[in-house]
């Protein structure tokens, strides 16, 4: 069984021309799958029978099985568990901001990057999501909250390492995009990386990868301290990272994230923020950086700096003209904040 949900629009013509059928059944498809969100062959009434039968014996459309949901109650942000057809499980969160809501999705069961601050990275790397379970994030939670509040925004900021599974973040990207499937706009997705060299220059010298925006996990000023934190540097080096970071195509207006977990007495001295700012200060115009305190999980080795300590990092920064915002993470209370998402048994919280 082939999940039509792994198809970009050319591989779905490709598959019903293949098989005998018009091209222009992708559209219909297309929209009955993504506009409508249907979850049933059945419901895809402008298509012949001879098609939707042919469907139903070889193909499917879903893949997530909703095991619970939990809101929180300081911020209305909603995090999703999800079995997927091995019964392994990941974690989808909801966030409503202010005049949008946004969806963080998962790209894999576990991760093998080894971020010693993340608590997604204690499994280790189970698998890469198909292209199909990473978009059926979206249609199940949009299905969830209803067509009237449409989820306009999207990170890949959840389970996983995108970019080390890159085809399959690749052909979701191209289906949240493409304007007969999802239809949303390339500036309101951003693709998160711990900063994997050769995947970044990849991404950007990809043709058919859709230019969207680019957040990578900095979390230190220097090589030292960034190794200590995140092993992946010990070969995707800080320095080398800059220069590329410096050197791939931007489209005008459009600025890198460099994302920074504030953890207490590792990288959030006042000496750790004048090196940030040597670091990135002549291409100022180039980042942003959004400091992101740590938010613990159970037998976490690291602590949350105060408030006050905080604030005069961010301060520094703005000193130097460096776009700087504090992202007070959502979803705290419920686990669903960055950093704390991980596989887990079922929760008997709000079962489905």
């Amino acid at each position: 069984m082939v999940n039509l949900k792994d198809f970009n629009f050319q591989q779905l013509e490709n598959y019903l021309i293949n098989n005998g059928f018009e091209k222009f059944r992708a559209v219909q498809i297309a929209k009955w799958l993504y506009i409508k969100k249907v979850d049933s062959f059945d419901l895809m009434t402008d298509l012949s029978k001879n098609l939707r039968n042919f469907l139903k014996e070889n193909c499917e459309i879903n893949s997530l099985k909703l095991l619970y949901w939990e809101q929180s109650k300081i911020d209305g942000s909603i995090k999703f568990l999800w079995e997927l057809k091995d019964k392994n499980t990941v974690e989808t969160v909801l966030i409503n901001e202010k005049d949008h809501k946004t969806l963080c999705v998962s790209t894999q069961v576990g991760c093998a990057v080894g971020c010693k601050f993340c608590f997604t990275t204690k499994d280790g790397l189970i698998r890469n999501l198909e292209t199909n379970e990473i978009v059926e994030q979206y249609i199940q939670v949009q299905r969830f909250v209803g067509n009237e509040e449409r989820i306009s925004n999207i990170v890949y900021m959840g389970m996983g390492e995108p970019l080390a599974n890159y085809e399959n973040t690749k052909k979701s990207v191209q289906i949240f995009t493409d304007k007969r499937m999802v239809g949303l706009s390339n500036r309101k997705i951003t693709i998160s990386s711990s900063g994997i060299i050769a995947q970044i220059k990849k991404m950007y010298e990809d043709k058919e990868f859709p230019h969207v925006k680019l957040a990578v996990s900095l979390n230190a000023p220097t090589q030292s301290k960034r190794e200590f934190l995140m092993p992946i540097s010990q070969t995707n080096r800080l320095e080398e990272l800059i220069k590329t970071l410096r050197e791939i195509p931007l489209k005008p207006g459009w600025r890198i994230t460099l994302e920074y977990v504030l953890i207490k007495g590792v990288n959030d001295t006042i000496e750790d923020a004048k090196n940030l700012v040597k670091l990135i200060k002549k291409d100022r115009n180039r980042f942003k950086v959004n400091l992101i305190p740590f938010n613990p999980y159970p037998l976490s080795e690291f602590e949350r700096p105060e408030e006050e300590r905080i604030l005069a990092f961010e301060k520094v920064l703005w000193d130097n003209n460096i776009a700087t915002f504090i992202r007070w993470s959502k979803g705290r209370d419920i686990s669903a904040a960055c950093g704390q998402l991980r596989k887990k048994d079922l929760l008997q919280i709000n079962p489905v």
